[in-house]
């Protein structure tokens, strides 16, 4: 027994101190159903400013750095370029794409767009409630929960004139919860922010191609 002890020490501080690491592979979309074939006129878009206009990060110790803004905008590129209904043209990275054409010996063609995509996040917030059985001895749980609103305007950009404007709002949620002192009690999971500014801007670009397919934007534009 004498000499087993220390050999048991030795693998449970092996055990201890070792480090094991996994990678895999995760979808980037869970639950969606698969986009609709295009149809119709595709149009010639590009997206302005998406500002966060929520009380969300706009505080006294804000840094000024609209990150909410810059977030809902980069998903909204992506979801405008998913339906397969529009030309997106990105002007963000214009000098880049000069100097491209340059070093190519190629002339820049820069293409016009029809309608200007811009928006606001309105509403934004999250909040975290509880649940306990017997004082939290037998069994305690947390959810946290994200909501988030946007808004929509596409402006015709010969006339600078507001189309249409549409809202899209989403809320996500997460709980954890354990039992008799076991479970998960993990802190905010910041990716809720990412999942309900998707779903907002998803529900708001629906119906943006619901106008588009019922001719609403051609009517408009024609007037």
């Amino acid at each position: 027994m004498r000499t087993l002890a220390p050999l048991a020490l030795v693998v449970l501080w092996t055990t201890a101190g070792c480090v094991v690491q996994g990678r895999q592979a995760l979808p980037t979309e869970v639950g969606e159903d698969p986009p609709a074939p295009p149809s119709g006129p595709r149009l010639k878009i590009v997206v302005g400013k998406v500002a966060n206009q929520s009380p969300y990060q706009r505080g006294i110790f804000s840094d000024g750095v609209d990150r909410l803004g810059g977030q809902a905008r980069a998903i909204l590129k992506t979801r405008l370029s998913k339906t397969g209904r529009f030309d997106l043209f990105d002007r963000d990275h214009a000098d880049e794409t000069a100097a491209e054409a340059r070093l190519s010996g190629a002339p820049q063609q820069l293409a016009g767009a029809e309608l200007l995509v811009s928006g606001a996040v309105t509403e934004f917030g999250r909040r975290e409630t509880g649940a306990q059985a017997l004082g939290g001895i037998l069994a305690q749980s947390k959810t946290q929960t994200a909501y988030a609103k946007v808004s929509l305007n596409l402006v015709d950009v010969r006339t600078s004139r507001v189309l249409r404007s549409y809202q899209g709002a989403g809320e996500c949620d997460l709980t954890n919860g354990g039992a008799l002192g076991f479970g998960s009690t993990a802190g905010y999971d910041s990716t809720l922010v990412d999942k309900v500014l998707d779903l907002a801007v998803q529900e708001a670009v629906k119906k943006f191609v619901a106008a588009l397919d019922q001719g609403e934007l051609s009517e408009n534009k024609e007037r």
